[in-house]
């Protein structure tokens, strides 16, 4: 199935904040625009470097730009797309700070 990125524009919002992200998140966008998922292991053949968290909380850590930038979603899988709700964004070490509590499992920032 393909998939629908849902709040497109927190990816640019974070790219015009952050100059030097741009192309890393766009490399990971066309990616995005050719894939083609029917379950949570191909989101892995995909972004092979991508994390999938929680048994059932149906999140995904992607490491972007060379794991200088991490961003987590949420996934559901509907009857004709995948769709793909961005809930956090940030660098790698700010990622760190957010995952000392382990706080990404309830993360609901977008």
């Amino acid at each position: 199935m393909k998939i629908r990125l849902v709040k497109k524009k927190t990816i640019a919002k974070y790219q015009n904040a952050d100059a030097s992200s741009r192309s890393s998140f766009d490399q990971w966008i066309d990616k995005l625009k050719s894939a083609d998922w029917e379950t949570a292991n191909d989101i892995k053949e995909t972004y092979g470097s991508a994390d999938l968290i929680g048994k059932s909380s149906k999140r995904v850590v992607f490491n972007i730009g060379g794991n200088n930038y991490r961003m987590i979603c949420k996934y559901h899988f509907g009857e004709s797309y995948v769709h793909l709700f961005i809930n956090w964004i940030g660098t790698h070490s700010e990622y760190n700070n957010v995952c000392k509590d382990e706080l990404q499992y309830t993360i609901n920032v977008y």
